[in-house]
């Protein structure tokens, strides 16, 4: 973005295609569609002459070897990164979300090459330590590896926190990983950072839970809580997401509210409002046909006026009957008097003015 009246990129990646493909997915269409698309897709696919401040220095290997390797990039100013591990699984959503967008409007071909880009995050998977691992240009896996570790091939994040980082394919994820590996190692997560305060406990900056085993104080953990409705454990989505609402966010002098909090661009604010109703989508509203998966509301009732420029109704009204502390748990949901029997629902469907009652 810019700074300072300049163009600049802190952390060496950016998400402006996936962006404008789910704004593109949500109707909101109303720009030159071509021309994005053509941005988008260069900034998925050209790696050339890439100017300094766009970000993805590092797309050359990520589209030609299929992963980008553990070792130093230096920047036209000096800067040396080495990052290559939290980049592929960033760049294969990325490519994902613009996969979508060009599926939307008939891009066969660049469909099938950027559909190839999204799954490159297997391809840093370890079978060994069932962890994201970073690996060499020759291939090898890093030796000496800890999962804990921050900073090494993970940028403000380790392979415990990043292994999850597979946003665009959490059944590939569930599959690779195994069902009764990953609802374990999950739930081991939220059970063991629940007493760090979902972070680094009383420690007042945005880093002090890179280390951990999740990290609420920055971006790449906030869809892990809602990967458990991909597991066939939806309860524990409600559970967790109801839980970091209620006892991460908070009021302190540096960031504003909460422990640690690292508020970029508004994000852990905006998931807080999303959790805070019970709709979330861990995909980011990239698939072509997007939906908002269930969390616990916080609320007993909620309106939200919908704009009639995109919407085709009035507003979106969220009833929670019965609702406490104590009872956080779905027992059943309908949209507009019908029965839900899934623990998602289409974004279409909530184009209309509708009641979504839990």
């Amino acid at each position: 973005g810019i700074a300072a009246g300049a163009h600049a990129n802190g952390v060496q990646t950016n998400c402006f295609g996936l962006m404008i493909a789910a704004a593109y997915n949500s109707g909101i269409r109303d720009f030159d569609v071509e021309e994005a698309y053509k941005i988008a897709y260069k900034n998925e696919t050209g790696y050339s002459k890439r100017p300094f401040g766009s970000g993805k220095y590092d797309l050359a290997y990520f589209v030609k070897e299929g992963y980008i390797p553990a070792k130093d990039t230096t920047l036209a100013n000096g800067w040396v990164f080495n990052f290559g591990a939290s980049h592929t699984l960033e760049f294969a959503y990325t490519s994902y979300g613009v996969s979508q967008f060009a599926k939307a409007l008939g891009k066969t071909e660049d469909y099938k090459k950027l559909t190839k880009q999204a799954g490159n995050w297997k391809n840093i998977f370890d079978p060994e330590t069932k962890f994201i691992r970073p690996r060499y240009e020759n291939g090898k896996f890093i030796e000496n590896f800890n999962p804990m570790q921050a900073w090494r091939g993970f940028q403000e994040a380790n392979a415990y926190q990043y292994t999850w980082y597979v946003p665009q394919d959490p059944a590939g994820l569930i599959k690779i990983l195994g069902l009764d590996l990953f609802n374990k190692r999950l739930e081991t997560t939220f059970n063991e950072s629940q007493k760090s305060t979902f972070g680094g406990g009383n420690g007042i900056d945005s880093f002090s839970g890179l280390e951990m085993l999740y990290n609420h104080g920055n971006q790449p953990c906030l869809h892990h809580s809602f990967l458990f409705n991909y597991s066939g454990k939806p309860w524990l989505t409600q559970k967790w997401s109801r839980a970091i609402c209620e006892e991460f966010y908070g009021a302190e002098p540096l960031h504003g509210y909460g422990f640690g909090q690292d508020e970029d661009q508004g994000q852990l604010g905006a998931w807080f409002v999303m959790a805070s109703i019970g709709l979330f989508d861990v995909q980011g509203h990239a698939a072509m046909n997007p939906t908002f998966q269930f969390g616990s509301p916080l609320f007993d009732k909620v309106t939200i006026k919908l704009d009639p420029k995109y919407y085709k109704g009035e507003e979106l009204v969220i009833e929670t009957k019965n609702n406490s502390k104590k009872n956080k748990y779905i027992q059943s949901a309908s949209f507009n008097g019908e029965k839900i029997e899934n623990a998602w629902i289409d974004r279409k469907k909530t184009n209309r003015r509708r009641n979504l009652v839990f």
